[in-house]
């Protein structure tokens, strides 16, 4: 079986932890609906290194000028301060082509800012750090703010840089990537600390 790219967005300065719960889990193929189906292909602006927000060294699988989105079944996108300065703006172009070809786009704390600044939360249910962070955008979407961790509508996955694993489990819900009780039993252990579902699952595999 062909394994289908989830694109993950790496940039200097970008948030780490933001991501890490997603991708941890689908480069794990315990418990999956499909294990092999999805992996995880890092991109950058361009082919160099890059260093992450807690001091981490990251080499991009490939450029953005190398990806389409007939090639991505989700791109990701961590937050960082380089979004607040407007930086980054070849991978929101590469995210509005993606939204276009109905692929899903996934974005946490400071990238969801700069989804808000593109136009590209202006007519779906989306979140953020906060209701007064989007506005600074000057976006026209904000009656469709949500006060929650995260949310999805229309192929587009918002949440708060707060809570990457409500982040994590809404881009699994959007990749079938386990069936709902192991998608509950991954959330009750990485959210709650609830181990009980998760032994149930080892013990029935």
């Amino acid at each position: 079986m062909r394994s289908s790219a989830v694109h993950l967005f790496v940039f200097d300065t970008m948030a780490d932890w933001e991501a890490a719960f997603a991708i941890a889990a689908i480069n794990n193929p315990q418990f999956q609906e499909a294990p092999g189906r999805y992996r995880v292909v890092t991109v950058g602006l361009r082919r160099e290194p890059i260093t992450t927000m807690g001091g981490i060294r990251i080499q991009p699988d490939a450029a953005l000028s190398e990806i389409s989105p007939s090639t991505s079944s989700i791109l990701i996108l961590p937050g960082g301060e380089q979004w607040e300065f407007g930086r980054n703006a070849a991978a929101i172009e590469l995210a509005r082509r993606c939204i276009a070809h109905c692929v899903p786009v996934a974005a946490i704390c400071a990238a969801t800012l700069a989804l808000a600044r593109a136009g590209l939360l202006d007519n779906r249910y989306h979140t953020s750090n906060a209701r007064e962070y989007l506005a600074s955008s000057g976006y026209r979407g904000a009656r469709w703010y949500r006060d929650l961790p995260a949310v999805s509508d229309q192929g587009v996955i918002t949440a708060s840089g707060v809570a990457p694993v409500d982040f994590a489990r809404e881009i699994f819900e959007c990749l079938n990537l386990f069936n709902s009780g192991a998608l509950e039993a991954w959330y009750a252990l990485f959210k709650y600390g609830d181990v009980s579902r998760y032994y149930e699952l080892e013990q029935t595999a």
